[in-house]
């Protein structure tokens, strides 16, 4: 059954959307309100046309407005939505109850913690009780704080552009959600499942204990996620014994779309823009604003795609690199279909390479006999 199918198959039985109550954990947007999903997509600290930056202004689009706007906070205030948002795990950690879970993952955690190699590129943390909770994918190294600590953003955030998306989901979720991770194999630095979790959440637990994980079927995998409020979500997720890299070799191919990749293009760790299979990849060089400035992909961190062609619809947001020294590492990618969410990131491209690129290269090797 393909991904098309199952998206149509999905919106019959959960088109509906449900409520979202202020009470219960979810996603906080930037004006303190409980949303189904946010996107932040903080700026790098320079940018085209003598546009002065700190390196901790941001734009931001939710359910209940899924357009880009400019915040009114810093990235490192409280009040942001992930200030606001990281609150509710904060005050779970001061509390000591048995009443919720969480988990907080990076390689590259905070406090001059060791990177880890042997673990996913993978950066996030996620926070429930038995009826709701939220998962955070994100892009910024040495975050977030440990709970002792309070919120703050790492100064090594500040220089390049990053990305954050937030999604509420029901509580049954997060055992579909649990199973993937054993995939990504987090760096988990911080974490707490009591005791009314452990069953449903057993690889939470186990990477929370720093136990041995179990092996896995195989070294993908690919399931569909519900939000809280009926947002249909598709979960790419592999292991590091997949050694393909995930954007064209897989989430190209299997959603049947060509893809406009963005994410960190160092010099030396790049991949060039590729049509050798159905469905090609292409390497954003530039991003805009809506507001008249850009900042090329050499000063973003984030790691994000977007189908080419606006009937496709597709957007992704994860944790690889379109990278050579990227496909040997474990990680995943949440795509979406929503119109807003695509439209929203489409804009965003102001240049990428196409397939002569990929021609020119590949040309350039056979006649060096290589």
């Amino acid at each position: 059954m393909t991904v098309r199918i199952l998206w149509s198959i999905s919106l019959l039985f959960f088109g509906t959307a449900l409520p979202l109550w202020a009470s219960q954990i979810s996603c906080i947007n930037d004006d303190g309100k409980p949303v189904d999903w946010y996107v932040l997509y903080k700026f790098p600290k320079h940018m085209s046309h003598n546009v002065a930056g700190t390196g901790l202004e941001y734009m931001f689009m939710d359910s209940l407005a899924p357009i880009w706007k400019p915040s009114k906070y810093f990235v490192n205030m409280t009040e942001s939505a992930l200030g606001q948002t990281l609150q509710q795990l904060y005050q779970t950690y001061k509390s000591e109850e048995n009443s919720t879970a969480y988990v907080i993952y990076n390689d590259g955690p905070p406090n001059k913690m060791n990177y880890s190699w042997t673990h996913g590129h993978s950066k996030g943390f996620l926070l429930l009780d038995q009826y709701q909770g939220f998962w955070v994918i994100h892009s910024i190294p040495e975050f977030p704080p440990f709970p002792e600590d309070g919120y703050g953003y790492p100064r090594t955030g500040k220089y390049n552009g990053q990305i954050a998306i937030c999604i509420t989901f029901r509580y049954e979720q997060f055992a579909e959600i649990d199973k993937q991770l054993l995939f990504y194999n987090p760096n988990v630095y911080n974490c707490s499942i009591p005791k009314p979790f452990q069953a449903e959440l057993l690889n939470l637990q186990t990477m929370c204990a720093g136990a041995h994980l179990p092996s896995v079927p195989s070294n993908q995998s690919l399931i569909k996620l519900l939000s809280a409020q009926g947002e249909i979500l598709f979960n790419f997720a592999k292991t590091r014994y997949d050694h393909e890299d995930i954007y064209i070799a897989w989430m190209a191919q299997k959603l049947q779309t060509n893809f406009l990749v963005e994410s960190w293009q160092r010099k030396g760790h790049r991949l060039f823009s590729n049509c050798s299979l159905p469905y090609h990849v292409y390497n954003v060089n530039l991003v805009g604003t809506p507001w008249n400035s850009s900042f090329p992909s050499y000063y973003d961190h984030s790691k994000w795609c977007v189908s080419s062609r606006p009937e496709d619809r597709w957007t992704c947001v994860g944790d690889l690199n379109y990278s050579p020294q990227q496909a040997k590492r474990s990680g995943g990618f949440v795509c979406t279909q929503n119109q807003h969410i695509y439209m929203a990131f489409r804009a965003l491209v102001l240049h990428y390479y196409d397939c002569r690129e990929f021609q020119e290269f590949t040309g350039a090797a056979q006649t060096s006999g290589l």
